[in-house]
């Protein structure tokens, strides 16, 4: 139990729990957050703790944010999170930079023999013995005034979050693991995993493979001003138009304002108001010289039992995280086998990271034909073949 507890809602309360904090080099932190109806999450609380104090900062009552920002921007704390992506993303929007570095609890566990995406409530309980009460999981917290019970249980979210980590740490430690999260967790501290380009968010629209490349170059457009719409009214992006209905744009290629309102998953208000912007967006993309035309991942053309692919690299996967004591989808999960094994390796997160050591190479060369399976005494073998063999 920490040795303070506060509720910090005045510029005075938090210039004191910064001195507090001052001089803890380990840091938990959380956020609450409300992103329903808008496209940019609506801060309205932040937790932080050190090992003698607990405390929740509400922004919706202290104006000026910045003696937490410098407090947590300085790189000498180590920042300590639990699924923490959402919350560091809010910190890049407010405070113009990211947090770090950072320790992401949910992260480490799964290499710490706990299922893959395991809640904090289930850490809590397994390493430390103490339940936590989920009753407040679902409050909205940009209402005002915030219940005792709302303020406990967002207090409780890093109250043991330190103690967490120290666990987990002693784990990987001993497990020779903790090197393997350097580069996740780099990738978690960079401003560059949450600068948004709406050039580049074409690649997130589902269903865009079936597109051709000048098609895809419409889509790349349409998809670009239906990112910088939502952020400029603050709307969800779906609000705006559906993935569904941007490849529809792309494969129709409406001109006129008529022809765009035909096209069904554009919400109402965006097919009155804004199909000349569309239009616009349209004739942009069919604009763009051949060379600045996004490339069409193409799949190999030999047709391949990926079914059967995906079973050998699985049996692979069974081994090793067998060997490691972690569960197998933390090394590799089904769907992102069947994407390797149909050759798409470029954007395999089985391809980065501490996995492309312990289990993606190793893949690729399965799929190479540089390593072969066999049965020994009813376990799996993995061996390469014999030098000089076809």
């Amino acid at each position: 139990m920490k040795g303070a507890r506060l509720y910090v809602r005045t510029a005075q309360q938090l210039e004191e729990l910064v001195r507090l904090l001052e001089p803890s080099s380990v840091l938990a932190v959380d956020t609450e957050f409300m992103r329903e109806r808008t496209y940019f999450a609506k801060l309205c609380l932040v937790q932080i703790a050190s090992d003698d104090v607990v405390a929740a900062v509400d922004p919706l009552e202290v104006d000026d944010l910045s003696p937490l920002w410098d407090l947590l921007l300085d790189p000498s704390r180590l920042k300590v999170l639990h699924a923490g992506d959402q919350d560091l993303e809010i910190f890049y929007r407010l405070a113009g930079s990211v947090p770090g570095p950072v320790f992401d609890t949910q992260v480490a566990a799964a290499l710490a023999s706990f299922p893959l995406q395991t809640g904090y409530g289930a850490l809590v309980r397994d390493l430390l013995g103490v339940e936590l009460d989920k009753m407040d999981s679902y409050s909205d917290w940009a209402r005002r005034p915030l219940s005792d019970t709302q303020v406990e249980y967002a207090l409780n979210d890093v109250r043991h979050l330190n103690d967490v980590y120290r666990r987990l740490d002693e784990r990987l430690v001993e497990s020779g693991r903790l090197d393997w999260l350097d580069e996740d967790f780099a990738a978690l501290a960079d401003p560059e995993t949450y600068r948004v380009v709406p050039e580049e968010m074409y690649r997130r629209v589902k269903r865009r493979a079936r597109l051709g490349r000048r098609e895809l170059g419409v889509l790349q457009q349409v998809a670009a001003w239906r990112e910088r719409e939502a952020m400029r009214i603050d709307v969800p992006r779906n609000w705006i138009g559906n993935d569904e209905a941007l490849v529809q744009v792309a494969a129709r290629k409406p001109d006129t304002l008529d022809e765009v309102r035909q096209i069904r998953g554009l919400g109402d208000r965006t097919a009155k108001r804004s199909a000349g912007k569309i239009v616009e967006a349209v004739r942009a993309g069919l604009a763009m010289p051949e060379s600045e035309l996004p490339r069409v991942v193409r799949r190999p053309r030999v047709r391949m039992d990926v079914d059967s692919i995906t079973d050998l690299m699985s049996a692979i996967v069974r081994t090793r995280a067998r060997e490691y004591g972690i569960a197998v989808p933390v090394l590799a999960s089904r769907k992102e086998m069947e994407a390797l094994a149909r050759g798409e390796r470029d954007e395999s997160v089985l391809l980065r990271g501490w996995r492309r050591s312990h289990i993606g190479e190793e893949l690729l060369e399965l799929l190479d034909g540089g390593i072969s399976l066999s049965l020994d005494d009813g376990r799996v073998r993995i061996a390469q073949p014999p030098v000089g063999s076809d």
